[in-house]
């Protein structure tokens, strides 16, 4: 807590937003322009909105703050649970999170929040909608894999499922390149470089620059790992609680999806990967944990070219030479 800042903690749903300051008062707007304008007439200088990352209903009202000058923090949403069940409270409404989100303000060290650029932000809306549409393709392609599998499927279903993923993959198809050309506007040296990396193709590229923000929100390999759910966790306690470690479940899907894709190739044709691999097998543990270790070793060397500047060099011992 910093003397002097009067914290706002909010509680954001979809249709409204809960808020409790410093001094204990509490109000209610609505989730919209309007009830922006009204909330801001409660703050100045030297106040401190805090808010939960509550999937896409903090976003208007943390951008429309960040504009108009208001210190913002977006936090981790499990950070504020922990906080929460630590206080023992058995109320759970609107009205008592907002009070407990500005009794964690008051107690944790708030990193401000600073948006991301337009471009930035069209490239994300561009990788959920790809999401979306792949995972309807898949289910298309299946559909039409268990209609063969009937002998005599309807000519009429079979069609209207063809059109539909003919459909799908154009879109698909249409998204990837414009995703591909705003990445080179914005990150032409570092996609260059990231390239580099044996098992790394260029969607992978693509997708690691976007989902980490060009390598800017991380300071730590350690730390980008732990997002992207790579790292173990350990269970341990005392001389009888040792349970076997375990990858954590916690971190981003798609960026861990992507790199557990990419480890098979790079087991092939990235040595140092290999070595990880085969060192690990040869160890007796499995095939999945070693995968995960190369998911691992790949999102490291990512991080190491996309800070230093380097590229990937095959025969070099170190990976890694000045472009």
């Amino acid at each position: 807590m910093i003397k002097d800042i009067k914290y706002f903690g909010i509680d954001i749903s979809h249709l409204v937003f809960d808020v409790t300051d410093s001094d204990g008062n509490y109000y209610q707007f609505k989730n919209k322009v309007s009830g922006f304008k009204k909330f801001r007439k409660l703050l100045n200088s030297s106040s401190h909105c805090v808010m939960e990352a509550t999937g896409y209903y903090h976003y208007q009202l943390a951008y429309y703050l960040l504009e108009d000058g208001i210190k913002v923090s977006v936090e981790n949403p499990l950070s504020v649970k922990r906080f929460i069940q630590m206080r023992l409270t058995k109320l759970k409404t609107h009205k008592s999170d907002s009070k407990l989100i500005c009794a964690y303000a008051e107690q944790v060290d708030l990193k401000l929040w600073k948006g991301s650029s337009k471009e930035v932000q069209e490239c994300l809306q561009m990788t959920r909608a790809l999401s979306v549409y792949t995972k309807q393709s898949t289910m298309i392609k299946n559909k039409l894999h268990g209609e063969a599998v009937l002998g005599t499927p309807s000519k009429a279903v079979v069609s209207s499922l063809k059109r539909s993923l003919k459909h799908l993959l154009k879109e698909i198809k249409t998204l990837e390149e414009k995703l591909l050309i705003l990445v080179k506007e914005t990150h032409q040296g570092l996609f260059t470089r990231i390239k580099t990396i044996p098992g790394i193709g260029r969607k992978t590229a693509v997708m690691l620059i976007v989902l980490t923000g060009g390598f800017e929100r991380f300071s730590s390999a350690s730390g980008l790992c732990s997002y992207a759910g790579l790292t173990p966790v350990i269970r341990q306690s005392g001389s009888s609680v040792k349970g076997r470690p375990r990858i954590s479940k916690m971190g981003n899907q798609k960026l861990h999806n992507l790199l557990f894709m990419c480890s098979f190739t790079a087991c092939k044709y990235n040595k140092a990967c290999r070595d990880i691999y085969e060192r690990i097998v040869a160890k007796g543990k499995s095939k999945k944990l070693a995968l995960i270790a190369v998911c691992n070793k790949l999102l490291k060397q990512a991080f190491a070219i996309a800070k230093s500047g380097l590229i990937f060099d095959k025969e070099y011992k170190s990976t890694l030479v000045k472009n």
